[in-house]
């Protein structure tokens, strides 16, 4: 159940530590998500709608913020439910590192997951993780350039992307938690 990958961004350090700390562009760069806000200090309450094969279903859940290292780092812990199609929870953390005129975004994910999205098959698990992990990038990518219009994008041959550890993965949680960023769309592993 680990995860880890890295993305550049054409964006300084500062710049994608402003974004990704904005429950606004959080919201509008995770797939499904039409909630993230606030609800006190270095906590988040989060709400997706997500879609794996047969499964659909309504997530809601929690993203905490500790070990906040401005602008290079901070872990997060997350949990969600989603009744009978499952839930997950876990921690994750995400590093900013200045590179050239951008920064790198590189994030690690340890979750657990249960219930029918556990039980789907890895091909199918593998296609929807990717596939919510490129629409978060794309999304994040987009709205960097909306809000730093002088950035270059960075081609997409040039983006990694997440590295899955030992396992079958079970859903797309860095979505959820990451990206807050980390978010990052990050699947889990089972």
């Amino acid at each position: 159940m680990d995860m880890q990958g890295s993305r550049p961004l054409a964006v300084t350090q500062q710049q994608a530590w402003e974004a990704l700390n904005d429950p606004e562009v959080l919201k509008t760069c995770i797939p499904g998500c039409d909630k993230f806000e606030l609800t006190e200090a270095n906590t988040y309450s989060v709400g997706t709608a997500i879609k794996i094969g047969p499964v659909a279903a309504r997530f809601n859940g929690r993203v905490v913020l500790s070990d906040i290292v401005p602008p290079q780092s901070y872990k997060l812990g997350f949990d969600a439910q989603g009744g009978v199609a499952g839930f997950g929870k876990g921690e994750s953390s995400v590093q900013l590192t200045p590179a050239g005129t951008g920064c790198e975004l590189s994030y690690t994910v340890h979750s657990t997951v249960g219930g029918k999205i556990a039980q789907l098959g890895q091909r199918l698990i593998d296609g929807a993780a990717k596939s919510l992990a490129e629409d978060f990038f794309r999304r994040f990518d987009e709205e960097l350039q909306r809000r730093y219009p002088g950035a270059v994008p960075v081609a997409p041959d040039l983006q990694p992307m997440p590295r899955p550890g030992a396992g079958m993965p079970t859903w797309a949680w860095g979505a959820i938690a990451a990206v807050v960023a980390a978010l990052i769309y990050m699947a889990t592993r089972n």
